[in-house]
């Protein structure tokens, strides 16, 4: 599997050891998180916009309302940057500078164009659901024709893409090592909890086993 090629404006100014560009990694970071951050500008104002998206392949995708303001400046062809970020852990250092993060994070720029064929909406919108809750899209009723004209769904290509990932421990001044102060890492990740029914779910109808042992790790 071949990897991004790396551009200017994803070539990793700070710390470019952190950076990753194989498929694969970018692939199981989008893959896991549940929220992009999609950044565009609109009437020469900056706006950031958190929404849940989908993958396909080497694109990605995003939807709401056709009414959306979001969706309808970014179906212009406007420059968009793309974000999307998993928190895997607290780095509680010996000294308050050297205090980090554990985490994985994708960039990703590009244009997004609106998707005509559909077909290709449809497929991005089953995407949407079995990204959030994978085998969801087999059990419940699909989108209505009035329902998918009431939806925009726009694709970006993932052609200038960059990851980022810190793992580890804490990183000290060497002098800081004999200090009495704990250090370490605190690991963070999202559970489910138990599944509660619909107060109006008619009887007989059991909890899936995916909503039973929901994750959201792809690993």
């Amino acid at each position: 599997m071949s990897a991004f090629t790396q551009t200017e404006r994803t070539t990793l100014k700070r710390l470019p050891k952190r950076g990753e560009f194989d498929r694969e990694p970018v692939y199981a970071i989008l893959d896991e998180a549940f929220i992009c951050h999609v950044g565009f500008i609109s009437d020469e104002k900056p706006i950031v916009i958190p929404t849940s998206y989908g993958r396909i392949g080497d694109d990605i995708y995003i939807h709401g309302s056709a009414a959306s303001r979001m969706l309808r400046s970014l179906e212009t062809g406007i420059d968009v940057c793309v974000t999307v970020t998993l928190l895997d852990g607290l780095v509680l250092a010996r000294s308050a500078f050297h205090h980090s993060m554990n985490y994985r994070s994708v960039v990703v720029f590009g244009r997004a164009s609106v998707v005509e064929d559909p077909q290709e909406k449809v497929n991005a919108l089953h995407a949407f659901t079995d990204h959030v809750v994978p085998h969801r899209w087999e059990e419940v009723r699909w989108p209505s024709e009035s329902e998918l004209r009431a939806t925009l769904v726009l694709k970006v290509p993932l052609d200038e893409v960059s990851a980022k990932v810190r793992t580890g421990p804490p990183i000290d001044d060497e002098e800081d090592y004999d200090l009495e102060v704990w250090a370490g890492v605190v690991p963070l990740k999202l559970i489910a909890g138990d599944p509660i029914d619909d107060d109006r779910l008619r009887s007989g109808i059991n909890v899936p086993e995916y909503a039973r042992n929901y994750s959201r790790s792809r690993s």
